[in-house]
C-alpha cells in the first residue's frame, strides 16, 4: 500500500480526515484500518471504500463503522465516478459535538473524500 494524498475537512466542529492509498490487494484494507485507529485515536468512526481490479472484474469492500448516513457507500461511488480501481478511501471521524444527522454525515465524507482525490489527482 502506498499512501496517494490526505486532506481534511471540518463541519459543525467534526474533524473528517481523508486518506487515498494506492492497494495491491484488498487484504491490505485491513492493514490501513488499524493503522487508522492507531493514529486516529480520537476517531468515532473510520469508514472507507476500496476497489481491486482482478482481471475484468472489480473487487470492492466497503464499511460505514456504526456511521449513519452510509458513509462506506457513498465513499465506493467516489471511488467508481473517478474510475479507481486499485484504492483505498479511508475517512477517519473526530466528533465536534454537534449531530450533523444522515444527509449532513454523507456530505462530509463525500466533500473530504473528494477533495483528498482532487490533491492525488493535482500531483
Amino acid at each position: 500500500m502506498r499512501e496517494l494524498s490526505f486532506a481534511e475537512f471540518v463541519d459543525r466542529r467534526s474533524r473528517f480526515h481523508a486518506h487515498l492509498y494506492e492497494i495491491e490487494s484488498l487484504e491490505e484494507v485491513k492493514e490501513i484500518l488499524k493503522l487508522h485507529r492507531r493514529n486516529h485515536r480520537k476517531a468515532r468512526h473510520h469508514c472507507l471504500a476500496a476497489r481491486k481490479r482482478r482481471g475484468d472484474r472489480v473487487e470492492e469492500a466497503r464499511r460505514n463503522d456504526g456511521e449513519v448516513g452510509h458513509p462506506g457507500q457513498v465513499l465506493m461511488e467516489l471511488l467508481r465516478r473517478e474510475d479507481l480501481d486499485s484504492h483505498c478511501l479511508m475517512v477517519s471521524r473526530i466528533f465536534g459535538g454537534v449531530k450533523l444527522g444522515a444527509g449532513g454525515v454523507s456530505r462530509a465524507f463525500r466533500q473530504a473524500g473528494e477533495m483528498a482525490i482532487m490533491k492525488m489527482r493535482k500531483g
